[in-house]
């Protein structure tokens, strides 16, 4: 059996990690292997994909806790209408313990265990018996209403166009279609589904509509007497322009067609390159007395 992503390991956070803690970690796993930082590296890729998937889950207070209750399985967890919390220990008196119970301790049971638990050696399945509990059972199953989900992408997935394969309850999964250049909050729907497109923090890239903006690092030389630098693109690599001379820092380059595509088939939007001139450090003796020259 193919091991099962355990999200906080993913991060590198422990399971009391707070919403900052997650987002701090995602932020600096995100600028080493965000795939436009690294061209054509297919690992760096999945990486990147494994840490999304992570954030997407562990950002979000309520998914969080189904995760943490239901592990792998929350989605069906939510899909099936289940409230963070619903679970619990029993106790020997009846009625069930709360998280706020000291006695209690908690923790992700793994696919192995679920499968010794309710005989998944004589052909159990878990999302069998999800769906006996949720869904009426075999042969008296009621139709459940399509279920409500959340699905978050990448900017360079917005770009390209991308999928994601999501599991329903009972053990069913849909292929979810991401178009190129759908707009955050954006609804697509397949049988039983509707996904809800929401984008994950960018660690190079921001999105305005269509457009896009790119900080790009620029040597004092250049942006006092001109000359050619290069940005990161959404397409992969890099894409070189030219500075003009005497660019102050803070100005927008705009490169054309750099953009994101339409969805709607018309013409792409743009990149505008936020120039940022760096300071020679250390500073020459030489660079030194002609800055002191300078009226102020």
């Amino acid at each position: 059996m193919a091991k099962v992503q355990d999200y906080y390991e993913t991060l590198g956070v422990p399971r009391t990690a707070t919403q900052k803690d997650i987002s701090s970690a995602f932020r600096k796993l995100a600028r080493k292997y965000h795939p436009d930082l690294n061209a054509g590296d297919k690992q760096a890729e999945a990486r990147f994909k494994e840490i999304s998937e992570a954030h997407e889950v562990l950002n979000d207070p309520k998914k969080r806790k189904l995760y943490d209750e239901f592990g792998s399985n929350w989605a069906s967890a939510q899909a099936a209408g289940v409230q963070p919390g619903a679970g619990g220990s029993r106790r020997g008196g009846g009625g069930f313990r709360t998280e706020s119970d000291p006695r209690v301790q908690y923790r992700t049971v793994t696919p192995e265990e679920v499968d010794d638990i309710f005989g998944g050696g004589a052909g159990g399945d878990f999302g069998d018996i999800f769906g006996s509990i949720f869904g009426g059972g075999r042969g008296r199953q009621q139709p459940l209403a399509d279920a409500d989900l959340p699905i978050e992408v990448s900017l360079a997935e917005v770009y390209r166009g991308t999928s994601r394969t999501v599991e329903l309850p009972g053990g069913r999964r849909v292929e979810v279609k991401v178009p190129p250049g759908v707009k955050e909050g954006t609804v697509l729907r397949v049988p039983g589904l509707r996904a809800r497109v929401q984008l994950a923090p960018d660690p190079v890239f921001s999105r305005e509509g269509k457009d896009i903006r790119v900080a790009v690092p620029v040597p004092l030389r250049v942006a006092l007497q001109g000359g050619e630098v290069a940005a990161p693109s959404l397409k992969g690599g890099q894409v070189k322009f030219t500075v003009p001379a005497e660019t102050q820092n803070g100005t927008k380059i705009r490169l054309r067609g750099l953009g994101l595509p339409d969805p709607r088939g018309g013409a792409a939007g743009d990149m505008y390159a936020e120039i940022r001139v760096q300071l020679p450090v250390p500073m020459d003796e030489r660079t030194r007395k002609w800055a002191a020259e300078q009226p102020s």
